[in-house]
């Protein structure tokens, strides 16, 4: 059932005094009033902030703020022509027995502009120590940017919405330093949320440092659309960290992946379309400045196979890279398919700058071919840029620095200049952070709980 056929509600804020509930959260927040139904929040002596339960839809234009905790209940949307504004530092929570999931609609705005000292942080109902993956659905963002599904439009996984469209200029709102967490749930399979999922979503949107972590499918799915992507961190998905599909042409620079072996997928997984290869518009994103960290330790299960699945007829660009810690593979084409190696052939898949190493096969004989015959210039295998595996796949604390300016990461290696187009920043190193003792842009706003 679509969204579209769900009767609407009007948005309802309110506290419950339902004691499974409330304990699971007390634990989890350490802040939640226990009452009977009110008008609206109150706040209980000795917590620090009261709880808004949000159902069904929020009204045409309105804030949540940081002086609340809003516990999502099923499915609440963000209707077209309606705004959701989000203070910084608010912290927004799926409930796990209503599958609790925010989905903003096509023209519905998420205004989500959270600090690197108070990001916004949507996470599980669940007690510290008993989170885990697929705790609550996850956030949704449908657009009304060109995909390549027959008709120009598709229905979200879970009945999270149609999108599509034939705006590339399309802006569904800001997300910038905002983190989601325990995440995905999965109602069956092949149906699944995962933890940010934008779906046909336009350019003129805003993404700019945002974490998915603990996510029970993938981190980060882009469905179509044109959406640009900058300071991102996919952290221990059970799927695969960044995923692309159905004619998705945006732009990245500046992102960190990182995997734990228990469960997980690629790093990245590339599709144009599975049903058609060659549909338009075709998949092809630009790729700057990424570092995908695999979980190499056996001991905890033998997942994390593989850095990249580039297939199906996905043009590509990706620069500035550096790939490790990987079981199988660090990257590989899907050489059977002339829709996939075609783009390379033609000139409009490029790849180059970038260090493979700490991986039994660094790099697939189906992407060797291409970088001894020199289409694909600038690669390094098993040479070490200062990326220590067992650091950036350390699960609670990951470090994506390379150890110093002398590293191939700092100098020896020159980056590959992204295009002076707006959104791309020039850069002076491999990977997803400059070296130590630069600036680390994930500092002080992500997050790695376990549980």
């Amino acid at each position: 059932m679509h969204p579209e056929h769900i009767k609407r509600h009007t948005m309802k804020q309110y506290l419950r005094g339902i004691t499974g509930f409330a304990c699971a959260t007390l634990l989890a927040l350490s802040a939640v009033p226990v009452s009977t139904e009110q008008a609206a929040p109150v706040t209980v002596p000795g917590i620090d902030k009261p709880v808004v339960v949000v159902t069904g839809e929020v009204a045409a234009t309105e804030t949540w703020v940081s002086t609340n905790y809003y516990v999502l209940r099923g499915a609440v949307f963000v209707r077209g022509g309606s705004t959701l504004t989000i203070q910084a530092g608010t912290r927004i929570v799926g409930e796990s027995g209503s599958v609790g999931t925010l989905i903003v609609e096509r023209g519905g705005r998420l205004m989500a502009n959270g600090t690197a000292d108070a990001p916004i942080v949507f996470t599980s109902d669940q007690p510290i120590g008993r989170r885990a993956r697929g705790d609550w659905g996850g956030l949704i963002i449908n657009g009304r940017a060109p995909i390549n599904l027959e008709g120009g439009e598709g229905a979200g996984e879970g009945d999270t919405g149609v999108y599509g469209g034939t705006d590339a200029n399309d802006n569904s709102g800001v997300f910038r330093y905002v983190r989601v967490e325990f995440s995905g749930i999965e109602f069956s399979p092949d149906n699944e949320l995962n933890g940010i999922a934008f779906q046909g979503v336009g350019r003129g949107t805003t993404v700019d440092y945002v974490q998915a972590h603990m996510s029970r499918d993938d981190a980060i799915e882009f469905f179509g659309g044109t959406v640009d992507m900058k300071h991102a961190v996919m952290s221990n998905a059970a799927d695969d960290s960044l995923d692309w599909t159905f004619g998705w042409t945006g732009r990245v620079q500046f992102a960190a992946i990182t995997q734990r072996g228990d469960d997980a997928d690629n790093g990245i997984e590339a599709d144009n379309n599975e049903f058609n290869n060659n549909s338009l518009p075709r998949s092809n994103p630009q790729i700057y400045n990424i570092t995908l960290c695999g979980d190499p330790d056996r001991n905890e299960g033998a997942e994390s196979p593989r850095g990249a699945n580039l297939r199906r007829g996905t043009a590509f660009t990706l620069r500035n890279f550096l790939v490790t810690g990987f079981k199988t593979v660090g990257f590989q084409m899907e050489t059977s398919n002339t829709a996939t190696t075609g783009q390379v052939e033609n000139g409009t898949t490029q790849m180059g700058a970038g260090v493979a190493w700490g991986i039994p096969t660094p790099l697939h004989a189906s992407v060797m071919t291409f970088v001894n015959s020199g289409r694909f210039p600038g690669i390094r295998t098993n040479v070490d840029p200062g990326v220590s595996t067992t650091g950036c796949s350390n699960h609670e604390n990951p470090n994506f620095q390379p150890s110093s300016v002398a590293t191939l990461a700092g100098g020896q290696l020159a980056p590959i200049q992204p295009p002076n187009d707006g959104f791309f920043e020039t850069v002076t190193f491999i990977g997803a952070v400059p070296p130590a003792p630069a600036h680390n842009w994930m500092s002080g706003w992500t997050a790695f709980p376990q549980n």
